[in-house]
């Protein structure tokens, strides 16, 4: 345990960064997903076929290729970026707005027909009529199982570790090379860190499911 608590600098180090790169990929995967389940609805057949190709392609390619493409391929066809971090950071959010997309293209599809109808009937637009009326009822149905996609995301940040990011995954394999007969403690560490992003998502799941989920 001395391995633990002697290098719990280390830890707060790997944590944050954890946290960081989850945090920011979130927020730019939701974005990009909700803007592809659009896509995947739209009445324009090119956006559609567009938004799913994205899908099928990213979502059936291994992280780790996303992450080496962007680390190591994109480099020598001029396409940089100012840091590793950002590089993790682009990588997961293109593979997680994949996940988003579907979440909330199954929760747009979920909205009464009835509903967009009567909004094109009073003269509403395509984009006025997904922005007022579905996306604001799809969102309350998806809420659970996005949660569970950002989840997966915090734990895909291990991922990160092995492209020169300095998050836990790569702060235990650091410690334990340095402390090889402390292993299983060292990444019994790293374990708890990750337990203490994850399961309070979990709780949060289910109280916001609770607070905004409505009965159909």
């Amino acid at each position: 345990m001395d391995a633990i608590f002697s290098n719990l600098d280390l830890y707060w180090q790997g944590f944050r960064m954890t946290l960081w790169l989850t945090l920011a990929s979130a927020a730019t995967a939701l974005v990009l997903g909700t803007i592809l389940a659009a896509f995947r609805v739209s009445p324009v057949a090119s956006l559609r076929w567009f938004g799913t190709v994205y899908v099928e392609l990213v979502r059936n390619t291994p992280l780790t290729i996303v992450f080496f493409f962007f680390i190591f391929v994109a480099p020598q066809v001029g396409i940089r970026t100012p840091s590793f971090f950002v590089s993790a950071w682009v990588a997961l959010s293109i593979y997680t707005a994949a996940f988003v997309c579907e979440a909330v293209r199954s929760g747009i599809n979920s909205v009464g027909v009835g509903q967009a109808e009567a909004a094109r009937a009073i003269g509403l637009t395509f984009t006025q009529t997904l922005q007022l009326i579905v996306l604001p009822q799809a969102f309350r149905t998806v809420v659970p199982p996005l949660i569970n996609i950002f989840i997966a995301l915090t734990k895909n940040t291990s991922v990160a570790g092995g492209f020169a990011v300095t998050e836990l995954f790569a702060i235990g394999r650091r410690l334990a090379n340095s402390n090889p007969a402390d292993v299983i403690p060292v990444l019994i560490g790293i374990g708890v860190c990750y337990l203490i992003l994850t399961i309070p998502s979990g709780i949060l799941a289910s109280w916001v499911e609770r607070k905004v989920v409505f009965a159909r």
